[in-house]
């Protein structure tokens, strides 16, 4: 027994020694509180793809990269305030999988603001909720995964920007939308008789459905196409920012007729022909407002 013990350890310490992976767990569990293990954060080291959840909320890993932000004028349907800029994002994020859901918003906040006319269910996108309102589901979540040890410290949700929000709608695509430069309503929730650029009439079904029922994109993404608007972090400006990390959520942009303020809102909605639902689509909200077809999704970025 001794010498069978023996043989096993120095058999150990030469696979040690050559480099091969060992059939043993770590004695030093990762934590996401710390966001530590062994020196990296595992929040923090993923690829594409990688999912992660955090109080039932599920989230997906965008990379760091570069990317062509805004529509070419030569594409069917492009608005002067899509002109393409190069955007550099450093630091990756994680993304909600999902827009935030009906089920999510009564666990964390409770009764909605005002009912849920666009279809009810914990599967169906929240809807009716201000941009306040959705920030305010934001910090809460921030402070519950805190609490839990799910979210590091140095981790925060919020709504993401439109840079962040565009990069991770392409998932690496260069056409109108993420399923190429035609789609029918099999790929998203929209009026599908109201085609984009020649595509096939298909039907509508006049109301949202509950998220993930569409296909996601190359970056495991549900639903950045159709079903709901969902807000962004930005304040609007006609010009889309660019460079290296772009974030217009403390500088105003051009005011409304009336003088008030809007915040960015994307992706297009149930109730929208199928142009208002490309890639580089955008529209401007006032962010005290509510609407049956608004709603939004979260992101995780490191502070």
């Amino acid at each position: 027994m001794v010498l069978k013990r023996v043989f096993l350890f120095a058999l150990l310490c030469l696979s040690l020694a050559m480099g091969d992976s060992v059939p043993f767990r770590s004695a030093c569990p990762r934590s996401f509180a710390t966001g530590q293990q062994g020196g990296g954060s595992p929040f923090q080291n993923a690829k594409v793809g990688d999912e992660r959840e955090v109080n039932g909320v599920k989230l997906r890993w965008c990379p760091p990269g570069r990317f062509v932000m805004g529509s070419p004028s030569s594409e069917p349907e492009h608005r002067p305030d899509e002109a393409q800029v190069e955007v550099r994002l450093t630091k990756g994020f994680w993304l909600g999988k999902y827009e935030v859901t009906q089920g999510q918003w009564k666990r964390l906040v409770g009764e909605f603001p005002q009912p849920q006319p666009a279809g009810e269910g914990d599967e169906f996108p929240v809807v009716w909720v201000s941009y306040i309102e959705a920030e305010a589901f934001c910090q809460k979540l921030t402070a519950l995964g805190h609490q839990s040890g799910e979210l590091p410290k140095d981790w925060e949700f919020r709504l993401p920007t439109e840079a962040q929000w565009e990069y991770a709608c392409r998932a690496g695509t260069t056409t109108a939308t993420s399923f190429g430069n035609t789609f029918t309503s099999k790929q998203a929730n929209f009026l599908g008789n109201k085609p984009y650029s020649g595509s096939a009439t298909s039907p509508a079904l006049n109301r949202a459905t509950p998220v993930g029922k569409y296909p996601a994109n190359a970056w495991g993404l549900h639903d950045m196409h159709g079903n709901v608007f969902e807000y962004c972090r930005d304040w609007y400006h006609v010009q889309l920012p660019g460079g290296d990390d772009p974030d217009l959520s403390t500088r105003k942009g051009a005011p409304n007729r009336d003088g008030s303020f809007s915040r960015v809102r994307r992706g297009g909605a149930w109730n929208d022909d199928g142009k208002y639902l490309r890639s580089a689509f955008r529209l401007r909200y006032e962010p005290e407002r509510r609407s049956d077809h608004i709603g939004f999704r979260i992101v995780a970025v490191q502070r």
